[in-house]
């Protein structure tokens, strides 16, 4: 009788759902690796408005894949699943169960189904675009985009520069859209890493999700989220073009002090934009298949997660 292949165990959900509280139960009770799967707490210096364990949490449960790149350098899907396939490997090594938790779906999918291996920047043809950016703005070159590849101009908002940025560099590059590339599938996890996956999703109803996503911007208000995003602002290099500052709250964070609007406006405007974060996570949710629903508070949850794993040893 084979073994069974090594278990990767995945915790998902809409934004302030509890994902954080659950892993460090579950961290508590088990030997496990804990590997972030946030776009946004990849980022130093982004704390407050992350939801980031503080350092001391850190320090007794670290997670791989948090304070990884300064705000001011991209981090993308590519960079993700390289950095989460090793701490997965790492941690296989050490006997631990890895546990990836976090609320950025499109990691999840890149984790899972891996990626198209896409052609490498090009310089050359960047610095072109950006320039073109600067004297005819995102939009239009948003519309150049839907012309060339409908599929994609679909897909990337048209106040996304940096999906802009590359869909048409891959095209100008090499005359092949970037829809086209993608539809090459990548590896599986199975096929990188040998791994199964036993994944649980956590929700809330969505009154009791509206509520806690505005309590818990109002604690970060109270924590200095204003002042966070200020010294953000300091930083040469980083501005609002940036993948990082498209997180949510520090985008109308910034655009407040940059004397766009008010306070009360800016925090409307994040609390409604969280929302919509919440519902987009949810709907990713439901294409998952084979996803373990969960209701219970933080130390039930961690029960019937080590319950599900026992059984599928």
């Amino acid at each position: 009788m084979t073994a069974p292949r090594p278990l990767v165990v995945c915790i998902a959900g809409p934004t302030a759902t509890g994902k954080t509280a659950l892993a460090l139960e579950l961290a508590e009770r088990a030997d496990v690796a804990l590997i972030s799967v946030d776009s946004a707490m990849v980022y130093r210096g982004m704390d407050i408005g992350t939801a980031k364990p503080d350092a001391d949490t850190l320090v007794r449960h670290p997670h791989a894949l948090i304070d990884v790149r300064p705000p001011e350098t991209p981090f993308s899907a590519a960079d993700f699943l390289q950095g989460a396939d090793a701490a997965v490997q790492a941690a296989l090594r050490l006997g631990k169960l890895p546990l990836l938790v976090g609320g950025t779906m499109l990691y999840f999918k890149a984790f899972r189904d891996g990626l198209a291996k896409l052609p490498s920047a090009a310089a050359g043809v960047r610095e072109r675009i950006e320039e073109e950016a600067r004297r005819l703005g995102w939009p239009a070159l948003h519309a150049r985009l839907k012309a060339l590849d409908p599929s994609a101009g679909a897909r990337i908002h048209p106040n996304d520069p940096q999906r802009i940025q590359r869909a048409l560099e891959v095209y100008e590059t090499t005359g092949r859209s970037i829809s086209a590339w993608q539809s090459t599938p990548g590896a599986a996890l199975r096929q990188r890493l040998g791994c199964r996956v036993l994944a649980f999703a956590l929700d809330a109803p969505q009154q009791t999700l509206a509520r806690r996503i505005a309590t818990r911007f109002d604690a970060m208000l109270e924590r200095g989220f204003v002042e966070e995003v200020r010294h953000l602002r300091e930083r040469p290099g980083l501005s609002l073009s940036k993948p990082s500052m498209r997180a949510v709250g520090y985008r109308q964070l910034w655009q407040h002090l940059s004397g766009d609007c008010d306070l009360p406006a800016a925090r409307e405007a994040a609390i409604a934009a969280t929302r919509q974060l919440a519902r987009r996570q949810r709907t990713w949710l439901r294409g998952w298949l084979q996803v373990v629903p969960l209701a219970e508070a933080p130390e039930q949850a961690a029960e019937a997660v080590l319950r599900r794993v026992e059984a599928s040893a």
